[in-house]
């Protein structure tokens, strides 16, 4: 089995990669830029099963020479760079696996199924892991009348110091663009949009207990509608949010700064640069964590509904750490491992359907959290009956 990584030496590819070779995959294309590979994944994993490639000139047909010899790639390119990588697997009939969000994408999901290929877009952590929760919760249920989402980055308690409580553990700059985004809630059966300029500052903000960590703020930071329109189950659904989590304070802090612009992604005149990105790169620096501390994904899934005409609620939690002794981020973790798992089901044959697919409805469930499990992220689900 051969498996290419396009951006291996991110952060998320390299958790990827040191994944694939761990799982026994034959050879690990690393497709990267930066042309110091070796070193920078040098005590990480094993770098014989490991092929490096530098593209030069335009991506494009660079991937496409790279896709051609493999049996699936997972795309951890830059956002922008997601569509001619979709392209490529398309042209060359290699499956793909990518963490974007597939919207940007929805036009070649014709091209796709006609040229027989399978691409699975949002398959990371948030969207990803939790999408396919929603699957393997959603058949507990004869009708699903709520959904709560929760998902977030956030350092361990002894490094959130003030004044952010945050510390970096993957892009910042895309930290903030996600600062930029609208959201959809669903209350009393209705859509209720939050622009993304209401986003730290909405009725919907609140904050949940999280056991071992006390307190944490959750945001809305989603369309809800998307994907339970996904559930037959969810027909009926009274209300659904999916939120972004922090330490408490993270909306009062941005608050304010958005509303002075300070988040605006124009550019202003005679500066060539935008006030997000100046933000990213004043803030970004000062916010990296210490080789003695860890970043913590905390994800908690909230269904509640019907089932043999007694209502329950369903908790699933799920908490990624930082592996100190690899360095690897628990967001790198995160993402990198469900793309991994993906991907050599796809290079296996065990997810065939061609087109745009979703983790929410293409993913085996169970030998997918059976695989998460091996590699030590282990979902603990609790039952309430009323």
């Amino acid at each position: 089995m051969k498996i290419a990584v396009l951006g291996g030496l991110g952060l998320q590819g390299r958790a990827a990669i040191a994944d694939l070779v761990a799982s026994g995959v034959d050879e690990v294309v690393c497709v990267d830029t930066a042309p110091d590979g070796a070193a920078r994944l040098g005590g990480l994993t094993d770098l014989a099963r490991v092929r490096f490639v530098v593209p030069e000139g335009a991506i494009g047909p660079a991937l496409a020479g790279v896709l051609a010899g493999v049996d699936a790639v997972i795309d951890l390119l830059p956002q922008p760079l997601m569509r001619q990588a979709v392209e490529a697997a398309i042209a060359t009939r290699t499956p793909l696996v990518t963490t974007n969000y597939g919207k940007a994408i929805a036009d070649l999901a014709p091209a796709a199924e006609q040229a027989g290929v399978s691409i699975m877009p949002e398959c990371g952590l948030d969207p990803g892991i939790d999408l396919v929760l929603y699957a393997r919760t959603a058949r507990q249920f004869d009708a699903i009348t709520a959904i709560d989402s929760y998902c977030g980055g956030l350092p361990e308690p002894k490094a959130a110091v003030e004044p952010l409580r945050y510390k970096v553990s993957w892009n910042f700059d895309m930290v903030l663009v996600s600062q930029n985004r609208d959201s959809v809630m669903i209350e009393d059966g209705k859509h209720v949009p939050v622009p993304a300029a209401d986003q730290h500052d909405n009725r919907f903000i609140h904050e949940i207990e999280v056991a071992g960590l006390g307190r944490l703020e959750a945001f809305p930071n989603g369309d809800a509608l998307h994907y339970v329109e996904m559930l037959p189950a969810a027909r009926g659904l009274r209300r659904s949010g999916r939120y972004t989590l922090r330490w408490p304070g993270w909306s009062a802090f941005w608050a304010p700064l958005k509303q002075l612009g300070l988040l605006s992604g124009d550019t202003l005149a005679g500066t060539g640069i935008s006030p997000r990105e100046f933000l990213a790169r004043l803030l970004g620096p000062q916010l990296q964590y210490g080789a003695d501390e860890k970043d913590l994904c905390v994800m908690r899934n909230v269904f509640s509904g019907l089932e043999g005409g007694r209502r329950k609620t369903v908790t699933s939690d799920l908490i990624i750490e930082r592996d100190l002794a690899s360095g690897l981020f628990g967001m790198s973790l995160g993402v990198g491992y469900p793309a991994s798992i993906v991907a050599q089901m796809l290079a296996r044959g065990e997810i065939t359907t061609p087109g745009l697919l979703n983790p929410l409805t293409h993913v085996p469930h169970c030998p997918f959290f059976d695989a998460l499990a091996t590699r030590g992220i282990k979902v603990a689900e609790t039952v309430a009956w009323d």
